[in-house]
C-alpha cells in the first residue's frame, strides 16, 4: 500500500510517498480503508523533528482518518463495511490504517469521508477546551485566536452552537471571510485586536479567550478578559511560547488555563467516545460542518503540510486517498 512518509528531519519537502506493508490484525485492531485525511500542525512539527514524539525515520505521518472497516475484533462496537472516522495518532497518512478500537468513531453516512477526517482532533480539542477546560455557558463571550485555522474555525463553530456570542481575531481579509463561514458574529484583524474587543463588549471584556496561537498577543488576550475571563492555551502556531507576570492574574480574577486534550484522554480511553456522543447531535443538525480550505490527492501531501507550516491554511485541510 502507498503512505506518506517522513524520509529526513528537513520539513514539508522531505516527505515521499512509500511502498509499505499492509498492517495485521493479530493485534487487535480495527483495520480501516482509509478513504480521506486531516492534515494537522503536529503533522508539520513532526517533519521537522520538532514534536514531542520523536520517531526516528522514516515513519508515516497523520492523526486523523475516515474511511471504511476492513475487520474488526470481536467484541468490537464497529463491524466490517462500517463508515467511521478514526484517530490513530501516528500513521493515518496511509491507504489501509490500524487503530486501537476505542479511537474509532462512528461515521453517520450523511457526513462525506473528508468532513469526517476533519473532526477528530480540531473538533474533539475544541470541545474539551470549551467546555472541560473553560466551563463554557451559554450567553457568553468567546473570543478565537486563529480563527481562520483548523482549530480555530472549529472552536467558532462549537462555540457559537453552544450558545456562546463568538468574536474572531484573524490576520488577513481572506481569513475573516473564513471565520464568518465558520460562524463568528464578528471578526476583527489581529493588529489592535485588543480595542476593536474592548469596542465590541462595550468594555466588558470576553469571558473566554481561545489561543492556538501564542507569540505577542498574549498580553493583549489577558488585557481583553472580562472579570473571572478564562485563557485557554492550546498551542503556538505563532512559534514563539509566551510568558505570564502572574500579577496580571490578580486584577480581575482571571485563569490561564492549559488544554492538554492528548494528555488527558490517554488515561482515560472512553473519554473519547463520550465526546463523539456529544458532538454527534450537532453534527446531525448541521451546527457545526468543518470548513475544508482545501482538498490534495495523496502525491501532494508536501504541499499540504507546506502551506499549515505557512499559515496560508483557510480551514482545514485534507488529503484525498482513495
Amino acid at each position: 500500500m502507498r503512505a506518506v512518509q517522513v524520509v529526513t528531519l528537513d520539513g514539508p519537502a522531505a516527505v515521499a510517498v512509500n511502498e509499505v506493508p499492509e498492517p495485521t490484525t493479530s493485534d487487535g485492531s480495527v483495520v480501516v480503508e482509509v478513504h480521506a485525511a486531516g492534515v494537522a500542525f503536529p503533522d508539520v512539527l513532526l517533519t521537522r523533528g520538532r514534536y514531542q514524539y520523536k520517531p526516528d525515520p522514516p515513519f508515516t505521518l497523520g492523526a486523523e482518518i475516515s474511511g471504511v472497516v476492513r475487520s474488526a475484533p470481536a467484541g468490537s462496537a464497529v463491524r466490517p463495511g462500517d463508515r467511521v472516522a478514526a484517530f490513530p495518532m501516528f500513521g493515518g497518512f496511509a491507504e489501509v490504517v490500524a487503530v486501537e478500537p476505542h479511537l474509532v468513531l462512528p461515521l453517520p453516512d450523511s457526513v462525506s469521508f473528508e468532513t469526517g477526517a476533519a473532526l477528530p482532533m480540531n473538533y474533539l480539542t475544541a470541545h474539551f477546551a470549551l467546555l472541560r477546560r473553560g466551563r463554557l455557558k451559554s450567553g457568553e463571550t468567546v473570543l478565537v485566536h486563529g480563527a481562520a485555522g483548523g482549530v480555530g474555525t472549529a472552536a467558532v463553530q462549537l462555540a457559537r452552537a453552544l450558545g456562546a456570542r463568538v468574536l474572531a481575531v484573524v490576520s488577513g481579509a481572506q481569513k475573516a471571510d473564513m471565520a464568518r463561514t465558520a460562524g463568528a458574529h464578528d471578526v476583527v484583524l489581529a493588529e489592535g485586536f485588543r480595542d476593536a474587543v474592548k469596542e465590541l463588549t462595550g468594555g466588558a471584556g470576553a469571558d473566554i479567550v481561545v489561543d492556538p496561537v501564542g507569540g505577542d498577543r498574549f498580553t493583549d488576550s489577558l488585557r481583553s478578559l472580562a472579570p473571572e475571563g478564562r485563557l485557554l492555551v492550546i498551542g503556538f502556531t505563532g512559534g514563539e511560547i509566551p510568558t505570564v507576570k502572574v500579577n496580571r492574574l490578580l486584577l480581575n480574577n482571571i485563569e490561564v488555563v492549559g488544554v492538554g486534550w492528548g494528555a488527558f484522554w490517554m488515561s482515560r480511553p472512553e473519554f473519547l467516545q463520550q465526546q463523539w456522543a456529544q458532538l454527534l447531535p450537532l453534527l446531525a443538525d448541521g451546527r457545526i460542518d468543518p470548513p475544508i480550505g482545501r482538498t490534495y490527492p495523496l502525491e501532494q501531501t508536501a504541499a499540504a503540510l507546506d502551506d499549515v507550516e505557512q499559515r496560508r491554511a483557510l480551514g482545514k485541510l485534507v488529503l484525498r486517498m482513495r
